[in-house]
């Protein structure tokens, strides 16, 4: 990989950390709520609170995974790809179901990185 590449990627693996931070640590901030279009009272829900913190665990996997694949696979791309590829698929499917701008929000720099990966910029 890379310099541009390993960079890229380990900034999604670091916007990913911070994506679990907001829904495992800070579930009822107002940063949590601006995100997720959430009331206060909707993040005082147990439930609701029980799964962002479940997908706050999945969200720093994927974090993991790709530090991972980036600094200790000897197949570095082949893991990216696929990680960077799921993430582009979730967000363009959370565009379509939920709010059009996750597509760049949560998809646009897995987009660059997968991107500098295809090209080995």
């Amino acid at each position: 990989m890379t310099v541009i590449s390993t960079i890229l990627v380990t900034l999604v693996a670091l916007e990913f950390f911070y994506i679990m931070y907001i829904e495992t640590i800070q579930t009822t901030s107002e940063t949590t709520r601006s995100v997720f279009h959430l009331t206060a009272q909707d993040l005082e829900n147990e439930k609701i609170q029980t799964l962002l913190k479940n997908q706050g665990i999945y969200n720093g996997l994927i974090g993991v995974l790709l530090l991972y694949g980036t600094y200790f696979s000897h197949h570095a791309l082949e893991i990216n790809f696929l990680i960077l590829g799921y993430i582009i698929l979730v967000a363009a499917y959370g565009s379509l179901t939920s709010d059009k701008k996750i597509i760049l929000t949560q998809g646009g720099l897995a987009i660059l990185a997968l991107l500098s990966l295809w090209f080995h910029l």
